[in-house]
């Protein structure tokens, strides 16, 4: 009979959670769902457990700090009818029990009134905290682009790899992964008008490659002001009075749709490879690729 997997307190080590992990971040492509799904399953009923909610404490190294609140309205009505569908995954703390995924189940609970939730209660180290809380929210949830961004940082910080590896590894294109960490260049008053979509993406892309702030300032002064396109600020940065960031001449890419692949994997997020007659849009779970097909407006029913 093994004993090593068990704590002083009975509740089992890692056992689900710790090898989901390991596979997770050894394995070519990070998969968030596909973990948390092996942990909800090899979870026997009579280890999930109800917790009070004023006895949980947020992930600290939750990634999001803008919060849909129509979309939490939702979930909370969702909650309110049918009650929560998935256990949160949580963790012992010295006061309580700290979320590790699972924070808008919460949020959207204490808004339909419970006073308790199901959760599994594991074992987790602080860097398996934050990974597993940067991941849930890059494939489960809608970032605003500069949590997406820290988010991309930590992860590629944590796991100790480079831009194009961490590109491969979520099924995103390397300029994707360039141009949302470009966004963190970007002085924190802009960043904050970026988390409250006072300004699009595409202006931020445009706005982050510029090297002098107070540009940067009097740009995005005129997008609020004049509601400029991100074209018109394209045309803007042109002029021989602005300075760019780091120019650097384009190599030239002898390959006939290049540019169509450059302007699809900026626009879908992920990489996508267009050859003669044919088109790959690459997605790491059902997750993803919903998400892709509600950007191009496509309902599919099942």
């Amino acid at each position: 009979m093994e004993t090593n997997n068990i704590s002083e307190n009975g509740i089992p080590k890692r056992r689900a959670l710790g090898k989901g992990l390991e596979e997770l971040f050894n394995s070519e492509i990070l998969d968030y769902s596909a973990v948390e799904e092996r942990i909800v399953n090899e979870t026997p009923k009579e280890e999930i457990t109800n917790i009070k909610l004023s006895e949980l404490r947020p992930n600290p190294y939750q990634p999001r700090k803008v919060l849909d609140e129509e979309a939490l309205q939702e979930l909370a009505n969702s909650i309110r009818e049918h009650g929560v569908f998935q256990p949160i995954i949580v963790k012992r703390s010295i006061k309580g029990y700290e979320i590790i995924a699972g924070e808008r189940r919460v949020k959207a609970s204490e808004l339909a009134g419970l006073d308790e939730i199901p959760a599994i209660i594991r074992d987790f180290s602080d860097t398996e905290m934050m990974e597993i809380a940067l991941l849930e929210n890059l494939q489960r949830e809608n970032l605003t682009a500069i949590e997406e961004a820290g988010a991309y940082k930590k992860l590629q910080e944590t796991l100790g790899i480079t831009q194009e590896e961490l590109a491969t590894r979520l099924g995103k294109s390397r300029s994707h992964i360039t141009n949302m960490l470009g966004l963190l260049s970007l002085p924190d008053d802009i960043q904050e008008d970026i988390n409250h979509k006072k300004i699009s993406m595409g202006h931020a892309r445009v706005l982050s490659k510029l090297d002098n702030i107070d540009q940067q300032r009097e740009l995005e002064n005129r997008i609020l002001e004049e509601g400029i396109s991100v074209r018109q600020l394209e045309a803007l940065t042109q002029e021989p009075n602005i300075t760019k960031l780091n120019p650097q001449k384009k190599k030239t890419i002898h390959k006939e749709y290049s540019y169509l692949e450059d302007e699809l994997s900026e626009r879908l997020g992920t990489r996508v490879t267009v050859k003669k007659n044919k088109m790959e849009i690459f997605f790491v779970n059902d997750s993803d690729l919903s998400r892709i097909l509600e950007l191009l407006n496509i309902e599919v029913g099942r």
